[in-house]
């Protein structure tokens, strides 16, 4: 097909004209205001910090808008903030602290059991020995009071000293003292004064005797049967008596301070519903039980009527007097547990956008469902009693102080202080326990270089195990006190290390670790190798992150494979 002239003008013309219009349209759409990339802004969500994007929209996991990163951060690496949406969504509720009463009391809930009463127990032994011929108390759990009969024993050695006795009696106006002594002899075997009489009286030796119960009971254990043969001193049987019953009742060990001898207790039992018992606190074990983390009290109770019975549960409420009044309590749910420390998060008030202040605390005893306060938060304040856990969690990925990561105080803290040197008065000794720490710590750091989780959790492990082996005692005054603060940085960091899963949360918690290696060995130093401080500008949103290595060669262990040699030498440690 052949086009004409006039055809490919018009064709021409055409086009022309459509370039003209878009571009018209084109540079009007683009005239309206700045492009995202002109403006160079990062959007995220105040609920996932994780989500930044270089444009408005939606949170793809909670559906939120999202807010410019600027007007949602905080400078303070204590603060975190949140649009009043994330808020709401995550449910933050707040309890304003006040001081404690005066003269209020602290109700313990105790469980526990009965039990007999040591002192009330005995064992009924035979006097003689002898063969069982007949048995009055035949199962266990019959009731026995003292001076019943018990058993019909007959003794070859009764017999005997019977014979004895007659023997004496007939001669006792020439030798009267042989008969007092047959007599002794029976009266040594418990028979008893009335039965000697009637043997001399009657001049007839029994065959067997009615053996008596000494004291009063219930046969906890039968140890004899009809037909056996016992020894002077075999027990027969084991009584209890339960006219009075010991309370055993189980303690922890942070209620023990709130409890003394002598104070008042309710007592109820299942198995006697509408029924409660009072009475008092006789005896606290002085022994924690190492597996249950526990202590026994014990109180003591009448039982006359016999309706409480060994092995049966009970529940015990306990008023104790509270013993540090005036100070603060704390909610339970408000306190986040991280190893030894204690962590919560107070609002801070007349804020345009809502923010949440971390902080450490120290509690004291627990009042219920409340710790008294020693230190870390003052009254009034409002401090988070639900929603704590997400606002840590939205401070940790923000690389914000939070329960995992209290590094971050240390890294904001002493920027502008010197590096110490202690290297010429550390003991030679310090310095190799120190490299063997080191040399721990290099397998962690090849660990995460494979991004290897579990073999980085092995190497934490040993870290930490080297940690504890480490002696400080011979350090001087100033590098004993360096120490002191290098040390529970790395226990914790190191902690987390062997047991987080996640890589990603591994190499977080490396990054403080190593700031705290490296601050140490350059102060203290090595006694061999040279090590090198090595740099990743990349790291953490450009904020970057350092590690020790042995090599010059760059293996990056925030990186892994994805960014092997990203990395520079920034500092060489050498003896």
């Amino acid at each position: 097909m052949k086009l004409n002239i006039k055809t490919i003008i018009w064709l021409l013309l055409a086009l022309a004209v459509g370039l003209g219009a878009g571009y018209f349209l084109f540079s009007q759409k683009t005239n309206t205001g700045p492009t995202i990339t002109e403006t160079n802004e990062i959007w995220t969500c105040s609920m996932h910090p994780q989500i930044r994007q270089n444009e408005p929209g939606k949170c793809p996991i909670c559906g939120m808008d999202l807010t410019p990163l600027s007007s949602g951060n905080s400078t303070d690496p204590l603060v975190l903030k949140m649009t009043p949406e994330a808020v709401e969504l995550a449910n933050i509720q707040t309890y304003t602290l006040g001081s404690a009463s005066n003269g209020s009391k602290k109700s313990i809930r105790l469980s526990g059991k009965i039990q007999a009463d040591e002192r009330l127990l005995s064992s009924q032994v035979a006097h003689v020995p002898g063969r069982i011929e007949q048995l009055f108390v035949t199962f266990t759990g019959e009731p026995v009071n003292k001076g019943q009969k018990i058993a019909r024993i007959y003794s070859p050695e009764l017999i005997a000293a019977q014979g004895e006795l007659l023997e004496a009696a007939k001669i006792k106006t020439a030798n009267p003292k042989l008969l007092e002594a047959a007599r002794n002899k029976l009266r040594y075997w418990r028979i008893g004064e009335e039965t000697i009489k009637d043997i001399e009286s009657t001049g007839q030796i029994r065959e067997t005797f009615i053996l008596y119960a000494e004291a009063s009971g219930v046969v906890s254990k039968q140890r004899i049967r009809v037909g056996d043969y016992v020894k002077k001193g075999d027990p027969l049987f084991d009584l209890m008596n339960l006219t009075k019953v010991w309370v055993l009742l189980d303690v922890y060990e942070e209620d023990l301070a709130q409890i003394s001898v002598g104070d008042r207790i309710h007592l109820s039992a299942a198995a006697i519903p509408n029924k409660t018992f009072r009475t008092e606190i006789r005896f606290i074990d002085p022994v924690i039980n190492p597996a249950t983390r526990i202590a026994t009290i014990r109180a003591e109770i009448a039982n006359t009527n016999g309706l409480l019975k060994p092995e049966m549960f009970v529940t015990g409420v306990l008023e104790s007097k509270i013993k540090h009044q005036g100070q603060l309590k704390l909610p339970k749910s408000a306190v986040l547990w991280t190893g030894t420390r204690s962590v919560a998060y107070v609002r801070i008030p007349d804020t345009d956008i809502p923010s949440f202040q971390y902080r450490e605390v120290e509690l004291g005893e627990r009042l219920g469902d409340y710790y008294q306060i020693i230190s870390g938060l003052n009254a009034g304040e409002e401090v988070v009693i639900n929603g704590s856990f997400t606002i840590d969690a939205a401070a940790q990925i923000n690389n914000q102080a939070s329960m995992m990561n209290k590094r971050v105080l240390l890294k904001n803290e002493n920027n502008d202080s010197v590096q110490p040197d202690f290297a010429a008065a550390t003991p030679i000794e310090f310095k190799q326990q120190l490299a063997q720490l080191t040399d721990a710590y290099l397998k962690l750091k090849d660990a995460l270089v494979s991004s290897n989780a579990n073999k980085a959790n092995e190497a934490a492990k040993h870290m930490v195990q080297q940690l504890a082996l480490i002696e400080m005692n011979q350090l001087p005054a100033d590098a004993h006190q360096f120490w002191m603060k290098q040390q529970p940085i790395l226990k914790s960091h190191g902690g987390q290390l062997s047991t987080l899963k996640d890589i990603a949360q591994l190499r977080q918690q490396f990054d403080f670790l190593s700031a705290a290696m490296i601050q140490s060995v350059k102060a203290f130093g090595v006694p061999s190798d040279t090590i090198y401080v090595q740099y990743c500008s990349m790291y953490n949103n450009n904020q970057g992150g350092h590690w020790l290595s042995t090599e010059e060669a760059i293996k990056n262990p925030y990186y892994g494979d994805a960014m092997l040699t990203c990395g520079v030498i920034e500092d060489t440690i050498s003896n």
